[in-house]
């Protein structure tokens, strides 16, 4: 393989590892079924005391803030918050546009870099990649899987540099009803997807071989 088709295909799959990453990620933070079960699953209405109606409407507004850059100000009706907890959802929004910027960026890359193996019949190329990115979701999931309390200060020390995110309950009680399961069953689903998206990798790259 010449020197100039190395580095495009280098580049090629570092797009499109984050794009499936980056999609993986959208679909995770937005999927708002994932609470509604969560406020069933863990008493969220009797912990709240309020109903399910009203603490879906909360979660959206959350979101709205968390994904709109144009949206600067959260202000949930039903949960005051401190100085702190306001400071960590502005860290979170910044991560959250962060993500969507790169998955804006690598997009089109990504496609037509699955485009050019197409054309050249090349799609066998996934195989190897994509085999090697299948280990590290189960291999995460295996983490979890032994401590996710563990698992998840790390993640929040790898991502902010505050402690911002040790919410007091009674100065910021949104985190009675974002109980620690309920961001397990995220990660769950991130790594349920990101593994689909790569195992259909793999198929259509084991099956461009016959």
């Amino acid at each position: 393989m010449k020197s100039k088709e190395k580095w495009f295909e280098r580049g090629g799959f570092l797009s499109l590892f984050l794009t499936l990453i980056t999609f993986s990620i959208t679909v995770t933070i937005n999927f708002v079924p994932l609470f509604s079960w969560s406020i069933q699953r863990y008493d969220l209405v009797e912990i709240s005391g309020l109903t399910k109606e009203t603490l879906l409407e909360n979660y959206r507004l959350l979101l709205r803030f968390l994904n709109y850059p144009w949206v600067s100000e959260l202000k949930l009706p039903d949960f005051p918050m401190s100085e702190a907890g306001l400071g960590h959802f502005y860290d979170v929004k910044q991560l959250f546009l962060l993500n969507y910027g790169i998955l804006i960026v690598t997009l089109l890359p990504s496609l037509f870099f699955l485009y050019s193996l197409v054309k050249k019949q090349r799609l066998w190329r996934l195989v190897r990649p994509f085999q090697w990115a299948m280990i590290l979701p189960v291999g995460l999931l295996f983490v979890m899987a032994i401590g996710f309390e563990t698992f998840f200060i790390k993640f929040h020390e790898l991502f902010f540099s505050n402690d911002d995110w040790l919410f007091n309950p009674v100065t910021d009680p949104i985190i009675t009803v974002l109980p620690e399961q309920f961001f397990m069953w995220c990660f769950i689903l991130f790594f349920v997807i990101l593994e689909s998206l790569f195992a259909l990798g793999l198929i259509m790259g084991k099956k461009s071989l016959k």
